[in-house]
């Protein structure tokens, strides 16, 4: 299920924001970036950040903008080696050394002033825990208004199957006399050649009825429909399951399709499987 929470706060003199996006996925894929500075407590927040999330490709980013000056220091190995290069070079093309000239070059070059290196500090760390555990609650808020939309659009797809399927019921009516009398009315022309055996007529329809009888598959399909409202109104996590009640239904209604020898019932069954299609997408998106 897709997600998204964002959290900011200033600790000391910085402005830190923590962002958690997510996109659908079988699997957990977490991808944490984060300063050097507190990377030894990345496995701990990848614990954590597991337990909440469940599965899908997320992103944890957490920056930092400075609100004042923070303090730099001199490169002292970078900025001998250019001066030793610059006098190398000097020397070779017969130019006067002068070390003040030199030393400005050499400090307007790259990399020779460089971030001094961090320590965690673990009251600063503290905070931007609770800091991340409020992106995560937000990214949490984010799913539960998302599943909230997937729920009712998991409904309003299964009560529409439910719905399509009640009105089959006429139609198998009418399908059965249409049946029955098209039988008759060939047994009575060729009984005009010959006298054939009633009795035989009778387990003939019957028999071509019974190949045409979709009564188990209504049932079966109706429990189907009930069972995944069952199963949605549970904890969370059952996204699996109902995409497996999904697949079952998927079978009731293409066995209904080839059973319905009706112009009418199929354009029922279509419907069914466009509803279907719809909540096989969505169940994708589900925890």
């Amino acid at each position: 299920m897709t997600g998204y929470g964002k959290s900011t706060a200033t600790i000391g003199t910085r402005r830190y924001t923590a962002e958690i996006r997510s996109l659908n996925g079988k699997q957990l894929d977490l991808s944490v970036r984060m300063p050097s500075a507190f990377r030894e407590k990345e496995m701990e927040l990848r614990k954590a950040l597991a337990k909440a999330i469940g599965r899908g490709k997320c992103d944890l980013s957490l920056q930092y903008v400075a609100d004042g000056v923070e303090r730099k220091e001199l490169n002292s190995p970078l900025i001998a080696a250019y001066l030793e290069d610059l006098e190398g070079i000097a020397k070779s093309r017969g130019y006067e050394n002068d070390p003040g000239s030199m030393m400005q070059v050499a400090m307007r070059l790259p990399d020779v002033l460089q971030q001094g290196k961090e320590e965690l500090n673990q009251d600063e760390w503290k905070q931007i825990q609770e800091l991340i555990d409020e992106a995560v609650a937000n990214f949490m808020s984010f799913r539960v208004h998302e599943g909230a939309t997937l729920e009712a659009d998991f409904r309003k797809h299964v009560g529409n199957i439910s719905d399509m399927e009640e009105k089959l019921g006429p139609l198998l009516d009418e399908r059965i006399k249409r049946i029955r009398s098209r039988i008759q009315i060939n047994f009575n022309e060729i009984q005009d050649r010959g006298r054939l055996d009633e009795n035989r007529f009778e387990q003939e329809v019957l028999f071509y009825l019974e190949k045409l009888d979709v009564s188990e598959e209504r049932v079966r399909l109706k429990a189907h429909c009930n069972y995944f409202i069952e199963v949605l109104e549970q904890s969370a996590g059952q996204a699996k399951k109902l995409g497996f009640i999904a697949q079952e239904m998927g079978r009731e209604i293409n066995t209904l399709g080839s059973k319905a020898n009706d112009a009418d019932m199929q354009r029922f069954v279509v419907q069914m499987k466009d509803e279907l299609e719809k909540i096989k997408e969505q169940v994708l998106n589900a925890l």
